[in-house]
């Protein structure tokens, strides 16, 4: 992961600029006349509207179909489009981040496939208050430049990148500068490019100190069990989300994310105070206008400060950055504010917020193939067996700590495909017992699943059932190509024991359609054929 700071013009988003522009009114460039103000002030009005905005983000959203919208919600009477879903807390947040109340948890290596990261977006710089002045006379008109608009947040997977281990805990843009004298606008804000492995998965969720401190609570009041996921699965949490019938039809789609705002306290004033100017007639006309103003400014954010609710996939590389947070709008300069009955106006507009949100971001390996099985079947051995993967060997249970990739190719006309190896699973793994089940998210691109079962076992069916009911039961199997892999063939192959054993274990997979075949990964028996039969469970073969 790296962090690239650069210019917010180079990826800016010009046919959003361009909608954008034109719910802001004909507001005057540099340099405006009076006539230009006034033309600009009385074309104000609480009827422009902004359209369904094309977010950066949309084209990776992930979408359930309507049938399967996994929560309930309300709507709103008063906005149709708007309401509130009952949303469980294992949603907004992932049990790493409550390792201190899991007792059961391994402490892991460096490999860090989940992280949750503040994003903050930079603040609008103000407008700025100042007159001409020259030889001829000490003050002339207003010419008070508009602030710069901060900088935001964009995320960018690339491929070459295998970890989020180096992602910060928190990225802040820069805010933007404030207007000058002279019609000078203020510096527009840095943005921030945050650089994220192929595969990653963006969802908004919760401060992790709000989840730590309500399972404190419950841990207090005596209602916590060792069930992590049972407790978050539980308590439930009411996100404002909005429909947009591009994606859900009637359904939520989209997170409302806001920002601070209080458009009566958006003056800055200079040497007369507010309530000066709040006795003025003239005053409370122009503001009565600017609130029209305002309030275009906070609905076009509304509609551009929103996130899919069921989160972004970025399972292919993203030919441009992506824009998660977006920073504020600057103020207007004083220089917009001369007109007939405002000769000096000695105020500007502060700039608008920033927003301030957090998000999960989770890798899910790509791989054609993922290696399933219980500790200790041989899946690492297999692995170094037929790839280029490394992964760590032993005579003891939980082998594997972190989840590893191999490439296998068949020869130099033949296919290439790749295979993840996860750490083992175990009976009662999805009530986060042994290693629990979180590093199945590594294996859910894959198109085929290989289940190593270890023929040295008393019962290899039963260890093939426990990873099947582990997994999600034939529903979540059916889905997937499955070859089962009969490990450790060699031990007693003398007597009819181990025959027996396969017999039986071929016996299941035929009645489900599976393919199997024996092995010995550590004497190399039978790898040629295992390839074969690898290479087409990936899809890269033809059967």
């Amino acid at each position: 992961m790296s962090i690239i700071v650069r210019p917010r013009n180079l990826i800016k988003n010009k046919s959003v600029a361009s909608r954008l522009s034109k719910f802001y009114s004909d507001l005057p460039d540099n340099a405006p006349t009076l006539g230009e103000n006034e033309q600009w002030l009385n074309s104000l009005s609480s009827n422009n509207r902004i359209g369904n905005l094309k977010r950066d983000y949309d084209n990776f959203a992930r979408f359930p179909s309507n049938e399967s919208f996994p929560w309930t919600f309300e709507r709103d009477s008063t906005n149709p489009k708007k309401c509130i879903v009952n949303t469980p807390l294992s949603w907004l947040t992932d049990t790493k981040y409550l390792r201190q109340f899991n007792k059961n948890k391994h402490l892991q290596s460096n490999f860090v496939d989940v992280r949750i990261v503040k994003c903050t977006s930079g603040k609008g710089g103000d407008g700025c208050v100042s007159f001409f002045r020259d030889a001829g006379r000490s003050i002339g008109p207003p010419d008070g430049g508009d602030g710069g608009h901060g900088g935001s947040i964009y995320v960018q997977a690339e491929s070459g990148l295998d970890s989020l281990a180096k992602m910060r805990a928190t990225y802040v843009a820069s805010d933007g500068g404030s207007g000058q004298s002279g019609q000078l606008d203020g510096a527009r804000g840095k943005d921030i490019l945050i650089t994220v492995p192929t595969g990653t998965v963006i969802k908004w969720c919760l401060q992790p100190k709000l989840i730590k401190e309500l399972m404190e609570e419950r841990v207090n009041n005596g209602h916590y069990t060792d069930k992590i996921k049972n407790l978050l699965e539980n308590e439930y949490y009411d996100l404002e989300c909005f429909n947009d019938n591009r994606y859900m039809g009637e359904l939520p789609s989209h997170i409302q994310m806001k920002r601070s705002s209080n458009t009566s306290s958006s003056w800055l004033f200079k040497e007369k105070d507010e309530q000066y100017h709040r006795d003025k007639e003239w005053f409370v006309q122009l503001d009565k206008k600017m609130r029209l103003y305002d309030y275009g400014v906070l609905k076009s954010e509304l509609e551009a400060d929103k996130f899919p609710l069921f989160g972004i996939d970025l399972s292919t590389p993203t030919k441009k950055p992506i824009c998660l947070l977006k920073g504020g709008k600057g103020g207007l300069g004083n220089m917009h504010f001369l007109t007939n009955l405002i000769r000096n106006p000695r105020f500007a507009k502060h700039g608008r917020p920033g927003l301030d949100q957090y998000f999960l971001f989770e890798l899910k390996m790509i791989a054609d193939l993922g290696l399933v099985g219980l500790p200790n079947a041989g899946k690492s051995t297999l692995l170094t067996k037929i790839s280029n993967a490394k992964p760590r060997i032993g005579h003891w249970e939980f082998t594997t700590l972190e989840p590893s990739v191999g490439t296998i190719s068949l020869g130099i006309q033949g296919p290439q495909f790749t295979v993840a190896d996860i750490p083992g699973i175990i009976k009662g793994a999805s009530q986060d017992k042994g290693m629990g089940i979180e590093f199945l998210r590594h294996i859910e691109r894959s198109n085929g699943w290989v289940f190593v079962i270890s023929l040295e076992n008393p019962d290899p069916l039963n260890d093939l059932n426990i990873l099947i009911n582990e997994l999600g039961g034939q529903e979540i199997i059916k889905q997937k190509r499955v070859l089962v892999v009969a490990n450790k063939a060699d031990i007693n192959h003398t007597s009819t024991e181990s025959r027996d054993k396969y017999m039986r274990l071929k016996e299941f997979c035929d009645s489900k359609g599976w393919d199997s075949i024996p092995i010995s990964a550590l004497h190399s028996h039978n790898i040629d054929k295992l390839l074969v039969k690898m290479a087409k469970c990936s899809g890269r073969l033809s059967s």
